[in-house]
């Protein structure tokens, strides 16, 4: 809407009037969709089943979508399987400390409700147990011979004679 409203025209009439100007215009020309039917209502569809379902379709992922509070917590839910693939302990305690270091400046943020779901703390050392159980062994050593010296050093005739 580029106008207001004039004074004493009903908002029919004026709404009318705007599209009759875009259809002149051919800003409803070679729309996505035109000419086909509308795609059918599902009347057990609900608000949250339509929201996941765009998502989708816009490339977002619906964990995406959760409010900071709840992301906090389901960050805190894949934590084993994030750090699963590091390659040390120390990678392990970075991540760990960088969500419980996250997890406090949510703390401090004032909440947009006092019904905000508030995550807890992610336990480091139990989270580097899990990290060191899990991980598969390392392969064994498996000594391997010393290459053999240079061949011993023949006698030339000659020598032998003596």
């Amino acid at each position: 809407m580029t106008e207001r409203k004039p004074q004493g025209v009903s908002f029919e009439t004026w709404v009318e009037r705007q599209i009759h100007q875009a259809q002149e215009r051919g800003d409803f020309t070679g729309l996505r969709g035109a000419g086909r039917p509308l795609p059918s209502w599902d009347p057990d569809e609900t608000a949250y089943d339509w929201a996941v379902a765009k998502a989708r379709r816009e490339g977002i992922r619906p964990a995406d979508m959760l409010p900071p509070g709840l992301a906090l917590r389901r960050e805190r839910d894949e934590l084993p399987e994030r750090v699963a693939g590091l390659p040390s302990e120390a990678a392990v305690r970075a991540v760990a400390e960088d969500y419980n270091a996250r997890v406090e400046a949510f703390w401090r943020r004032p909440q947009e409700s006092r019904w905000s779901p508030v995550p807890g703390l992610a336990d480091v050392e139990a989270l580097v147990e899990g990290w060191h159980r899990d991980r598969p062994p390392p392969p064994p050593v498996v000594e391997t011979p010393p290459p053999p010296g240079p061949p011993p050093r023949r006698r030339r005739w000659w020598r032998r004679t003596r």
